[in-house]
């Protein structure tokens, strides 16, 4: 028989104190007890033996009152278990902590704010104004009114595809397209924010200043945009784009960091198994619709370039592009001055120090290391196959300009559909994060592989459209599961180091795609052939990997045994126990 001690527990359901069984995770009101041997036993149905836990409790009380046995003050018992609420309300728990729909929508509203500066802003209107300040490049063999298949062609489409693709700006003895030059400033972006996203890392999970950190990155990113034609001279941009690049990679992980916080208060911090499925639901939910209302606002700055380009004045007109741009994403800080979840941190800054490497405590975490391959993988076949077919598109089939603008609303609104009935076909087959994440994958190799394989074929505008569809869905899927699947293998305190590393990653994956797809325009077979290649690498990931999410969330102590309770339940064990011991019945020591 193993000897235990029996104690004093609450919960914010049971009042008064009730002594808990630490070997059997239960009150002992659940539990048989005999004064004889002074043992106890489980037993289920509590209604055939009612007066066991009351003449047990009343012999208590009766050795209380001779002092025989210490009692628990209840003064003292209530105000630590105030006190574990509200560490626990502070840790993000679900108890009255759960996302309003205002808060909801608004991280929706900085979605729509925000996506556009990573599928639209950078790799489209940054090239075309860039294209404006260098001069008009020689005429091709072919003419300006014939595309290189040797379609018909009109001179103004081919001139603009031109001024993209040829290499007219000097840098010393290297000359670069506008297409690399954004390629090489988009780059710079990044390696300026690695260092800065170390310090966010800590200040997101150890400070109250999340909200000022989001809401500066904001404000710089949006503040770039507004002077893109003071200077119309192509050196000036690279500083333009790559603090662009860097505040989108910092607000970037702020908004994944807020969806790991609105997922923890409505499930709580730990759960059991059999409740994982509903944070499942939840993450997906919210990342999905967030990627649908991302792809509204992109459809609707995509429309709003082509309407520009339509003016004689391409570069005043573009600027104005950029302007908007600016305005629009400043909008978004409505959502990160709305609501004071960000501030809310698990770890306490007045108590525990950050460790110098708090940011690379991801490699604690295979699963969530193998997410982040799969995030980086994703993000490059997604913006290769995009940047691909879309110069294929100009300058080899040189379809009409508003088949172009067909395309980028096919490409941008059909997963605005698609995505929100991704959520039911999860929920019917029961699958996880990654197997959704798989299925972007699958849509992504289709695409690439048709391309690869039809690479000197003429496309039928039918066909363009048709893929446009399945890519651009399989680029929501990608995204929002992705970044569910990261969340899941996230711990609690540290979902700010894991979200600079998804952030960092997703650009770092978009703009070698964008460069891969850009610097060989005359050859898309070999991007689509990359492409192809980079998603059966993200599948052998995903499936050979063992990559899940219920085991990520497991790893990083979201999901426990069943039977156990939540942090409330561990925090009152921890401060509240009153010891009943030998001198309590008989010198107290029970024998379970």
């Amino acid at each position: 028989m193993l000897r235990q001690f029996l104690y004093y527990t609450t919960t914010p359901s049971l009042t008064p104190a009730l002594p808990y069984c630490r070997t059997h995770r239960k009150p002992l009101k659940f539990l048989q007890f005999s004064p004889d041997t002074h043992q106890v036993f489980p037993f289920t149905v509590l209604e055939k033996k009612p007066l066991l836990f009351q003449e047990y409790m009343a012999e208590i009380q009766e050795r209380s009152k001779e002092g025989e046995m210490p009692t628990p003050d209840a003064h003292t018992v209530g105000v630590k278990n105030q006190k574990a609420r509200e560490i626990y309300t502070n840790r993000g728990g679900f108890e009255d902590d759960k996302p309003t729909k205002g808060e909801v929508m608004s991280w929706y509203l900085y979605g729509l704010c925000s996506y556009f500066v990573h599928t639209v802003l950078i790799p489209i209107v940054f090239p075309l104004i860039i294209s404006q300040t260098v001069p008009i490049p020689t005429e091709p063999e072919q003419g300006w009114l014939k595309s290189f298949k040797g379609l018909k062609c009109k001179q103004s489409q081919m001139q603009l595809y031109e001024g993209l693709v040829v290499k007219t700006i000097k840098i010393g003895s290297k000359n670069f397209s506008p297409l690399e030059w954004t390629s090489i400033s988009w780059f710079t972006g990044l390696i300026l924010s690695a260092p800065i996203l170390g310090i966010v890392s800590i200040l997101l999970d150890y400070s109250h200043y999340q909200q000022l950190i989001a809401g500066a990155a904001t404000g710089v990113g949006a503040l770039f945009c507004l002077p893109a034609g003071f200077f119309r001279k192509s050196w000036i941009f690279p500083p333009y784009i790559a603090a662009i690049v860097a505040a989108n990679t910092i607000v970037g992980a702020a908004h994944a960091r807020h969806l790991g916080l609105m997922i923890r208060g409505f499930t709580g911090y730990t759960i059991p198994r059999k409740e994982f499925a509903n944070r499942r639901s939840f993450s997906s939910w919210l990342s999905l619709y967030s990627t649908a209302a991302g792809c509204l606002g992109a459809a609707i700055m995509a429309s709003f370039t082509y309407h520009m380009l339509s003016h004689s004045d391409h570069f005043t007109n573009l600027w104005v592009v950029s302007i908007f741009s600016g305005l629009t994403w400043g909008l978004g800080m409505v959502h990160i001055f709305s609501t004071n979840r960000a501030t809310e941190t698990y770890n306490d800054s007045e108590s525990s120090s950050a460790p110098m490497t708090h940011v690379l405590s991801i490699f604690r975490y295979p699963q969530a290391a193998g997410s982040l391959a799969g995030v980086f993988v994703s993000s490059f076949t997604s913006m290769c196959i995009f940047g691909a077919g879309l110069l294929y598109a100009l300058g080899y089939l040189c379809i009409k300009s508003e088949n172009v603008l067909f395309l980028w609303l096919i490409y941008f609104m059909v997963p605005m559909l698609s995505l929100p009935l991704a959520h039911p076909l999860q929920q019917t087959m029961k699958l996880d994060a990654e197997k959704m994440q798989l299925l972007g994958f699958i849509l992504s190799t289709l695409t690439s592989g048709f391309g690869f394989y039809y690479r000197s074929t003429n496309w039928n505008k039918s066909h363009l459209l048709f893929f446009g569809a399945v890519q651009g869905t399989a680029t929501g899927l990608l995204h929002a599961f992705g970044r569910a699947l990261w969340l899941d293998c996230s711990p609690a305190g540290k979902e700010g180091a894991f979200s600079v590393w998804f952030s960092w990653a997703r650009a770092l994956g978009a703009c070698a795609g964008f460069a891969v797809a850009t610097s060989l325009p005359g050859n898309p077979g070999r991007a689509f052939g990359v492409s192809f290649c980079a998603g059966l690498i993200g599948m052998v990931v995903l499936i050979f990997g063992n990559i899940s999410s219920f085991r990520g969330a497991k790893a990083a102590g979201h999901v426990v045994r069943s039977g156990r309770s939540s942090p409330v339940h561990e925090s009152s064990e921890d401060n509240m126990k009153s010891s009943i011991t030998t001198e309590a019945l008989h010198h107290g020591k029970v024998e379970v």
